[in-house]
């Protein structure tokens, strides 16, 4: 019985990085896709340094959400993803100094940040799970006493 459990959380771990990273996945390649549309989007929405920022949140978006499905470095990718969502709530989703319909836009989208770092603190909790390059470099490694799905 038990062992079910630890075969059915690893499934359930790897649906969760796909799930959580997707939507990075999808809006970092429109990003790499059009590099000069992004910073000046960025630029618009008073992002510091809008050229560098687009570069940060392609490298972020895209290709640490890469990353996290196939559960490489999941642990302190997660956790760094989740700062840089809270970055992006912060800069892009300041609800509190807008009014009418894009406020309310402004704070479904701060607050769905809010929830997307909850499954990010999560990964970072529960590592990545057996079914990823994680979980095959620490079985490897798993004789020296480190955990599987770091």
């Amino acid at each position: 019985m038990n062992q079910s459990k630890v075969k059915c959380a690893d499934g359930i771990l790897l649906a969760a990085r796909i799930l959580v990273a997707l939507l990075f996945l999808i809006f970092g390649w429109q990003k790499l896709l059009d590099y000069p549309g992004t910073v000046q989007y960025l630029s618009h929405v008073g992002a510091p340094l809008p050229a560098l920022a687009t570069v940060i949140a392609i490298v972020m978006e895209f290709f640490v959400s890469i990353a996290i499905i196939l559960g490489v470095a999941t642990r302190p990718l997660a956790a760094l993803l989740a700062l840089y969502t809270l970055g992006t709530a912060f800069i892009g989703h300041h609800y509190w100094t807008m009014t009418g319909m894009a406020r309310i836009e402004n704070e479904i989208n701060f607050y769905k940040n809010i929830s997307i770092i909850g499954g990010l603190l999560a990964l970072y909790v529960t590592g990545a799970g057996r079914f990823a390059i994680d979980g095959l470099w620490h079985k490897q490694g798993a004789g020296e006493g480190t955990p599987a799905g770091g």
